[in-house]
Formats: C-alpha cells, structure tokens, sequence
C-alpha cells in the first residue's frame, strides 16, 4: 500500500506528493498528521525549493474528506480536525524555502487552503477552484477565511465561499489565484523550470526574504523576528564567551 503523503527529494527539489487517486486526493486525519514531519523533513534535508502535487489528473485536493471528519463530536472537530489541520498547512506555508504547487485538478475547499500555502501556483487548463464548504453547512477551517484572504483578497474569498463562485483555470489566473497556467499534464514540467530558476539565486537570500515577505504577510511575524535576532546573536563573539565563561564557572566578560 502506498503512502498517502509522499516525500522524495532529487537534487535539490523536495516532492511532495498527496496521494490518495481513488478519493480525489481528499485528505483524511492519516494525511493531515503527515505532513508537519515531511516539512520538517524538508527543512532539515538540502532542499532548496519545494513542489507540492497531486496524484493523477482528477483533482489536486478536493479538500477534507468527509467521512473523516462527518462523524466527529463538535469538541473533536474543533479540537482536532481544525486545529491539526492548521499545524499541517501553517507548516507548508512557513517552510524555509520556497513552495511551488502544482494544481494538476480540482482544487477544492480545503484543497484550495492547501494550495494558498504555496509561493506559486501552477494551474492545469482543465483544474476548476473553489470553496463549496457552506453549502455542505461547514466553513472553511484551515484558514479559508484567514491565510486564503491575505493571499487571495477578500472579495474573492467572499465570491467562493459566501457565492458558491467556482473558477476555471484561466480565470483563476486573471483573478489572481493562481500565477500561471499550462495545457493539462504539463503542471510538473513548469514546475521543474520554476524550481530550476529558484535554484541558481543564493538560498541564504531567497530563505531571509520569504521570512520577511511573510512577516509583512502577518503569516508568522513572531518567529520572524526571533529567528533572525536569535542568528545574530548566535554569530556573535559574546555568546562564545558568555557559553565559555558558563562552563568555567566565571563571570562573563563581555566587551573586554
């Protein structure tokens, strides 16, 4: 049996692939769970850039799947299925390095939250995108209404989820949704000259200016701003000697 959430990293490019055909991709709690270790993963391997996928051409992600969440008490729904899959895809869109996705079909609800956690997103002409969740009596959980209006703007996210307004490729692209389109079955070709473009810049560089990109985003301002005071004080001759006087049992003696 295959895994659900796959990872393989070539030459730099780490895949990742939701895999999960025979049910549009729609992502259960297995998959959900997946995804924060692959990210850290990612984070830890020599990957520079990032290709998020499908598997087959149906559907990208056709979002949560509903017999894994229908069921749940309201305390579990909220707990777990929400709050798990907020982890997952906080963890995609805060990745080091930069993340392409290929929508390679539907992109639905929650698939289309997955897909807002990208850098880029590379449409196939055939994909259709939208956010059904209200007309099934639920909201759009794993920031539909939070990263996906900062990404997206309001007023679109209000046309999907409030309207039921459901795109095509091309209109998705004038609209802002997606970055580019390309003839079906092409997606991962694209992708592959995005990423080998992301490649030749200096890593150190592209990863410093998505975290500020970010941060102005609002998407993680927090450790941002941590993260980078933490390098500089971690480069700088006063930790050797506060961590040297530590182990000597001495006064530090900074400055001197």
């Amino acid at each position: 049996m295959s895994e659900p959430v796959r990872l393989k990293i070539v030459e730099g490019v780490a895949w990742l692939t939701i895999s999960r055909p025979d049910k549009l991709n729609a992502l259960d709690g297995e998959m959900v769970d997946a995804i924060v270790p692959a990210c850290r993963e990612i984070e830890r391997s020599a990957a520079k850039v990032a290709i998020l996928t499908g598997e087959g051409e149906r559907s990208f992600c056709a979002g949560g799947d509903i017999d894994a969440w229908s069921n749940a008490s309201p305390e579990a729904f909220g707990r777990h299925w929400v709050r798990d899959g907020h982890a997952a895809f906080d963890a995609l869109a805060r990745l080091a390095v930069p993340l392409i996705a290929v929508l390679n079909g539907h992109t639905l609800g929650g698939g289309l939250e997955l897909a807002a956690c990208a850098d880029l997103r590379i449409a196939e002409a055939h994909v259709r995108i939208g956010q059904p969740e209200t007309g099934l009596g639920i909201i759009p959980g794993w920031s539909g209404t939070q990263r996906a209006v900062r990404r997206f703007g309001p007023q679109l996210v209000r046309r999907m989820a409030l309207f039921g307004h459901v795109y095509g490729a091309e209109e998705a692209l004038a609209l802002g949704l997606v970055d580019q389109v390309v003839a079906t079955g092409e997606g991962r070709a694209a992708a592959e000259i995005a990423a080998a473009g992301v490649m030749k810049r200096s890593a150190r560089a592209t990863e410093l200016t998505k975290m500020l990109i970010n941060a102005a985003e609002g998407e993680e301002s927090e450790r941002v701003v941590e993260a980078l005071a933490g390098a500089v004080a971690a480069a700088s001759d006063e930790l050797q000697e506060g961590l040297s006087a530590f182990r000597e049992r001495r006064p530090a003696r900074f400055g001197q």
